[in-house]
């Protein structure tokens, strides 16, 4: 099993990353988090990782904390959720965002993840109830804060289907202002002017 990775970054691509460590390049597939904030190319890089042996291949995926590995695991305990719909939920907020989903029983904002819809939303909530630790999560009413993560992973998306890279498009997201309404037309707009100044 290999549970960490330490070397060069020599490529970002739109799901993943290619590590090179003694001669040996790695593809490691990361949520967006971690794909827009890995550095420059040639820079040294550190990720936790999760091995996932199948008969045709093996996989790695990589995460910038311990946090982010457990809650991958958790949501991949979940029947019907694979490491790319587990990439998705990790993608469309922080750990705290998804746990308070989960805590609040928000199976909407959970399900405008793309991969997600209302029945695997409803399994995630039902089944990780017990599994996470939910206690000292910050408040919000009716789910506010998690409104954004989704709507986030909404324009991450879009911006990556006009031309973006996944590693511009979280840039562009983090780019965002914290008041910004949730609406996706304006968000769109906010994140466009982000190219414009860079």
């Amino acid at each position: 099993m290999i549970a960490s990775l330490r070397g060069t970054l020599i490529h970002i691509g739109s799901d993943h990353l290619v590590i090179e460590t003694g001669g040996v390049g790695w593809l490691v597939y990361a949520p967006r988090s971690v794909l827009g904030a890995c550095g420059a190319l040639n820079e040294t890089i550190f990720l936790y990782t999760h091995m996932i042996v199948r008969e045709d291949a093996l996989l790695l995926y990589g995460f910038q904390t311990l946090e982010q590995r457990a809650l991958f695991e958790s949501l991949l305990s979940v029947s019907g959720v694979g490491p790319k719909v587990g990439l998705s939920l990790l993608s469309a907020g922080s750990p705290d965002d998804i746990r308070l989903m989960v805590a609040q029983n928000n199976t909407t904002a959970l399900a405008r993840v793309p991969g997600i819809g209302k029945k695997t939303a409803e399994r995630l909530v039902l089944e990780l109830k017990g599994k996470l630790d939910l206690k000292g999560l910050p408040t919000a009413a009716g789910g506010v804060a998690a409104a954004p993560s989704a709507l986030n992973a909404e324009l991450a998306e879009l911006l990556v289907s006009l031309g973006y890279s996944s590693a511009e498009a979280s840039a562009a997201v983090a780019s965002l202002p914290a008041d910004a309404p949730e609406d996706l037309e304006v968000r769109l707009r906010l994140a466009l002017r982000y190219f414009g100044s860079v």
